[in-house]
Parts: structure tokens; C-alpha cells; sequence
């Protein structure tokens, strides 16, 4: 059983960031599909890393340049994941008209103007907010980065449990992606998103998980209005969303 789990955490890791999974790890569909349940303890150990490279930085550099280089260590250790996803879904949403352009846009491995922008501004505000955060509470940006990267990967692989996985047609490849989830890997993501928050000493918990609930479910509605249902590259883009709402709510709290 230890290793059964520990082979889906590892699963789960080597499709989240480029952290090489062990070479015993054997990955079909079934295991990945299971493995969602790990998609938080993989955003804790991506804003473990983040959180640590800020730590040993301020201690050498300014606040703001501590900054930076957690950001570009989380984007490392992703090989950009998400922010990819970002980019895709604002291409598609924004520069396709019916599904079946908004789903080609997505697979293009262009970035166009939208995706451009998207990143620059979800880039600019982590910044900004990470700053303000370090303003006002600095000892709260290793625990802002944890969280964050944790809850908002709790979020977006919720969505697979009640949203339909949409493509271009039944015979359409595309990347290999979790398309199911059940009601015990729900349990076990929602735990650790729990479990996450609860020793990172973060107040109001309770209104930062009921503005997450109001965020999946305006998400929810986004993207069955634009394709019906969740693609990889909208599960990126709810990550990203979710990140930054974390960040703005516990600086909220601290200003």
C-alpha cells in the first residue's frame, strides 16, 4: 500500500514539474488519474522549494530580489506548467469565436497577444502582491508561498471531479491529463489543502476556503460558458487565478 501511494505521489510530481520520478514508477492512464489526489503535496513541495530560495535570498539580497528568484525557482521547478496553461486559455478564450477554434488555439504552441498579456499581468501582480506581503509581514511570505501553491492546485484539480474533460473530438491526442476523479481522492486532495493551511498559522482561515468556493465556482461557470466543460491548459489557468487570490486575501489581512 506505502508504495502503491508513494508511486502515485511520484506520478503526480513527474507530471507537475520536472522533478524526475523514480525508474520503478510504472504510468498508465488509471494510475494518473488516481494520482490527482497528490496534486496539493506537489504544490507543497513547489512553494517549499519557492519559499526556501526566498528564504536563503533575503538573507543576501532585498526583499524584492528575494522575490524574483522564488518566482523563477517555482517556474523552474514547474518547467512552467501552468503559466503555460494561462497562456493557452487566454488565446483561446480570447481569440476564438466556437469551440472548435477556442480548442485549436489552445493546442497551438504559439503565444498570442492575449496569452502575452496574461502572463505579464499574472507575473506583475504576483510581484506586487508578494512585495506588499514582504512590506507588511515579511515572516508571512514563506507561508503565503506554501499555501498558495498548495490550495490553488487543490482547487483546479477539484474541477476534474464535477467538470466535464473536453477535446476536439473522440479520436483528438492530446497530452496525457487526469479526466476522473472519485469521491476518495477528492477526500484526500481537500485534506491536504486543509492540513496545509491549518499549520501555516494563516488567520481567517475559514474566509480564505469560502473566497476559494466563490472562485471555483465563477471559474466553473467561465469555462462551461467558453467550451462546456475543463481542458489541461484551463486547470493551468485555475491555478493561476487561485494562486494570486490566495495572495491577495492574506495581504488583505495583513495591510
Amino acid at each position: 500500500m506505502i508504495r502503491k501511494e508513494l508511486g502515485l505521489f511520484f506520478i503526480a510530481m513527474g507530471f507537475f514539474t520536472r522533478i524526475p520520478m523514480p525508474s520503478w514508477v510504472e504510468v498508465n492512464s488509471e494510475r494518473l488519474n488516481q494520482a490527482s489526489r497528490y496534486f496539493g503535496a506537489v504544490g507543497i513541495v513547489v512553494g517549499g522549494i519557492s519559499a526556501l530560495v526566498y528564504v536563503i535570498a533575503s538573507e543576501l539580497f532585498p526583499s524584492s530580489i528575494a522575490i524574483v528568484l522564488a518566482m523563477i525557482a517555482s517556474v523552474l521547478t514547474t518547467g512552467g506548467f501552468h503559466e503555460d496553461g494561462l497562456a493557452d486559455t487566454a488565446d483561446g478564450f480570447g481569440g476564438g469565436w466556437t469551440l472548435q477554434d477556442k480548442l485549436s488555439i489552445m493546442k497551438d504552441s504559439r503565444v498570442g497577444t492575449y496569452g502575452v498579456l496574461a502572463l505579464v499581468f499574472a507575473l506583475l501582480f504576483k510581484f506586487v502582491l508578494l512585495s506588499e506581503i514582504a512590506l507588511y509581514a515579511p515572516h508571512l511570505v514563506v507561508s503565503a508561498l506554501i499555501v498558495s501553491h498548495c490550495l490553488s492546485r487543490v482547487l483546479a484539480a477539484s474541477l476534474i471531479f464535477s467538470e466535464a474533460y473536453v477535446r476536439e473530438d473522440a479520436s483528438s491526442k492530446s497530452k496525457p491529463l487526469a479526466q476522473s476523479q472519485t469521491l476518495n481522492e477528492l477526500a484526500i486532495l481537500l485534506i491536504t489543502g486543509v492540513l496545509a493551511l491549518w499549520v501555516s498559522g494563516i488567520t481567517a482561515a475559514l474566509g480564505l476556503c469560502a473566497l476559494l468556493l466563490v472562485l471555483r465556482y465563477l471559474l466553473i461557470w467561465g469555462f462551461r460558458r467558453q467550451i462546456g466543460g475543463y481542458t489541461g491548459d484551463t486547470l493551468g489557468a485555475a491555478q493561476q487565478v487561485s494562486e494570486l487570490t490566495v495572495y491577495l486575501f492574506i495581504l488583505a489581512l495583513v495591510s
